[in-house]
């Protein structure tokens, strides 16, 4: 059997896992995510991981790659200046939405910020009917002074969504044409292409949502496989996509929206094959890494899947807070609430935890690179819960001092103790985890009762009692090499 390679890069750390089929050999490693360039971790890691397994580069057959850049960009807001041209008088369906409220009794309610606000929204002249008759041709004289707007307000990718352009496209090539032939710096995304199909809202959202990653995902994948190929490889080199199939390098960075649950699903599908092993084929399948957490429910050993998810949901997990995607995936349910989650006190004196994270750069407190937010990490050193001596198997010193330090500030906003303030912010993260959940299984109508808790990332286990007991879950199930667990599923 080959050699293969399993790569996850995450908003924290990059994990590694090789399988070495001639000689029977597996080997993980971990690696801090470069954030502003995390196809330098990906290639340090990988360097490292294959110096201490004595492998060569020549010798790998096929690297599978999944991440979180994503969906961390989208949750976290850290994307492109994207902005969007829509048919004349429709450049508001994405405030618009589907005039439905998800919470009926909250009068306070606040729906999510669309990724391309409203005056980096632009209509144009055209018209399509339902049938793709043109009504009215496109206004290409309109197009350009609408563009150059734009890009003096410093937009670097643009979103197409016009109307009835999942009939007839014609409009939106044009366009694109159009915009290649006059903007060729400019990254250009196309509902015809990405999502054609009914509801102007949706497909809106799903564009404009490629659009915002696709400008990080290119530069880091371009960066990626010039570095691959310097090193020797001469493999094949696929991305998971968050139906849980692996896709090309090519197909990745012009959908790069099919990449949102990439790194999540792979886990999800390991923890099927754990529950094959073990018996248990009624599982809940829980992730949480350094940014996010991310859970899904199996039942009878088998996972739901949809061709529509939303993201970052801003509002308890209810459905309907998020953005839409109209994509394949594997049902899962994705929270900003990680291990580098950053903790505060709101102006009514509670506790928050997420979604904003210290990442890898600065990170933690305790990382000891210049972080001084308090986060969950930092909270979990201070109770105990993480070895400052034994982090990383040893490789990496916490600095247990600064984490005090750091949840101190917490400890005085609340009118408490230091061990309290850790606890609290350890409770929230675990409670915000168990309310994804109740919702994701009510959601799917299922009875999570008497299933078992799977448990990995880097500070899931970490979590995972709090989180069972919250859901009434008896067994607990830790893989080996849960730290590593997702880059397992690519094969």
């Amino acid at each position: 059997m080959k050699t293969r390679i399993g790569i996850d890069v995450g908003g924290t750390f990059t994990d590694f896992v090789l399988v070495d089929g001639q000689r029977g050999h597996i080997a993980k490693e971990k690696y801090l995510t470069t954030p502003h360039d995390p196809a330098i971790g990906v290639l340090e890691g990988l360097e490292l991981l294959l110096q201490r397994s004595s492998v060569g580069l020549r010798e790998v057959a096929y690297i599978v790659h999944g991440t979180t850049l994503a969906a961390n960009a989208i949750i976290e807001r850290k994307g492109a200046r994207v902005g969007l041209l829509a048919t004349e008088g429709f450049r508001d369906a994405l405030d618009i939405r589907r005039e439905v409220r998800y919470d009926m009794y909250d009068l306070d309610l606040e729906f999510p910020h669309p990724l391309a606000p409203r005056y980096l929204r632009r209509g144009v002249g055209e018209r399509i009917n339902a049938d793709g008759q043109v009504i009215e041709p496109l206004d290409l004289q309109q197009v350009r002074v609408e563009v150059e707007k734009l890009v003096a307000e410093g937009v670097t990718s643009l979103a197409v969504c016009l109307l009835h352009s999942y009939v007839n496209p014609s409009h939106e090539q044009q366009l694109k044409t159009f915009l290649t032939a006059n903007y060729p710096d400019l990254y250009v995304s196309l509902s015809s292409e990405l999502a054609p199909s009914m509801g102007e809202y949706e497909r809106t959202s799903t564009t404009v949502s490629n659009a915002y990653v696709q400008p990080l995902v290119q530069q880091y994948l371009r960066h990626l496989e010039t570095g691959l190929s310097t090193r020797g490889f001469q493999g094949d080199f696929y991305l998971m996509s968050s139906a849980g199939s692996t896709i090309t390098a090519e197909t990745a960075g012009q959908f790069p929206v099919l990449l949102v649950e990439s790194g999540p699903v792979a886990g999800t599908l390991m923890s099927q094959q754990v529950g094959r092993t073990t018996g248990t084929p009624n599982q809940l399948a829980f992730d949480m890494g350094g940014t996010t957490a991310k859970g899904c429910v199996i039942k009878d050993g088998a996972m739901k899947k949809a061709y529509s998810l939303e993201v970052a949901r801003a509002y308890q997990e209810k459905k309907g807070s998020g953005l839409p995607l109209l994509i394949p995936a594997v049902q899962l349910i994705e929270i900003g609430a990680g291990g580098g989650s950053i903790a505060t006190v709101d102006a009514l004196g509670r506790l928050r935890v997420g979604p904003q994270s210290a990442g890898a750069a600065p990170g933690p407190a305790c990382y000891g690179r210049g972080g001084t937010l308090p986060t969950v990490t930092d909270a979990n050193v201070v109770l105990g819960y993480l070895n400052p001596d034994f982090f990383l198997g040893g490789e990496m010193q916490l600095d247990a001092v600064a984490a005090q330090q750091a949840i101190q500030e917490v400890a005085s906003r609340l009118g408490g103790e230091v061990i309290e303030a850790a606890q609290g912010i350890h409770q929230v993260a675990n409670e915000h985890m168990a309310h994804a959940f109740r919702l994701h299984a009510a959601e799917s109508g299922i009875d999570i009762r008497g299933h078992d808790l799977v448990a990995f990332g880097g500070a899931g286990p970490v979590h995972a009692m709090g989180v069972a007991r919250r859901l009434g879950v008896r067994r607990v199930i830790v893989p080996w090499g849960a730290g590593c667990f997702p880059p397992l599923g690519y094969w």
